[in-house]
């Protein structure tokens, strides 16, 4: 959870000061508007949850944070640094974001110790030893120390995604942005990953989380942004959004997500907009 807004941390800035600033915040893909004007501040240390229907715009949004997609219009800034800034350092830029996938990524071909070195390498420019060390360092992080020299496809679906967690942290990133990165596991996996995640929260770490886990929601991220049509419908504590929810829209979606076999046959509230985002 965010530690005290006044404390400084070991860069010398302020915990309260925002990591991730978005301002007016549109994307379209041809014809279809699947972000209509998002502002959001997170702040360092701060977790956030961003929820929502299918279609919303979540993980669009999570892709324009670090420019995997590029924004119609708009400003994202990390860290200070105008991300959709054209004449940014992007590769720079995003040495300061990690990102963990639905899809874990691994190199099928490579032991799970390659897969933390080799960007370290190719990217940071990290000597094998030191790559090594930073490698066992966060695979012990993630519990999987003793899986070093196997390959991915002797992992289980939640060890390859901790696995990918660790490749990420690796590099040392000041945020780390998760897309519904449980979302691909078999029900039993999760507990674990959430875990490692819950741990990354507890040290600290900024984290913006695309996710339906709304137990994980509720008892770790500092806030909880739920989007619906491509714009924020509405965000505030985890106590408030999900336990108390103030817009229909938000209703309905956690009455069918916290108790699916409660849905019913019919039409869903009226969308704030018509566009499928």
């Amino acid at each position: 959870m965010t530690t005290n807004a006044e404390t400084t941390t070991s860069t010398g800035t302020t915990a309260g000061a925002p990591e991730i600033r978005v301002r007016g915040l549109h994307k379209s893909f041809g014809d279809n508007e699947v972000l209509r004007g998002i502002d959001l501040d997170i702040r360092q240390g701060e977790v956030v949850c961003v929820i929502g229907p299918s279609g919303s715009g979540k993980s669009t949004l999570l892709r324009c944070v670090n420019l995997l997609e590029e924004p119609t219009r708009g400003q994202v800034f990390v860290g200070g640094t105008e991300v959709t800034d054209p004449d940014v350092d992007i590769d720079a830029v995003r040495r300061r974001i990690g990102m963990v996938f639905q899809q874990f990524n691994l190199f099928p071909h490579l032991t799970v110790t390659e897969n933390l070195t080799l960007p370290q390498r190719r990217v940071l420019k990290r000597d094998k030893a030191e790559a090594a060390r930073v490698a066992a360092e966060n695979l012990q992080r993630v519990g999987l120390a003793e899986k070093a020299a196997a390959y991915p496809s002797s992992l289980s679906g939640g060890q390859q995604q901790r696995v990918a967690i660790a490749r990420a942290l690796a590099m040392g990133p000041e945020v780390m942005l998760f897309d519904e990165p449980t979302s691909a596991l078999d029900p039993e996996l999760v507990g674990d990953v959430l875990a490692v995640m819950r741990m990354l929260a507890n040290d600290g770490m900024t984290m913006m989380v695309v996710t339906h886990e709304m137990t994980f929601a509720r008892e770790v991220a500092d806030r909880v942004v739920f989007m619906d049509g491509g714009v924020i419908v509405e965000e505030g504590a985890p106590e408030q959004v999900i336990g108390d929810p103030s817009h229909e829209r938000t209703r309905h979606f956690l009455s069918r997500l916290l108790d699916p076999a409660m849905a019913e046959v019919g039409e869903a509230p009226e969308r704030l907009d018509k566009a499928d985002g």
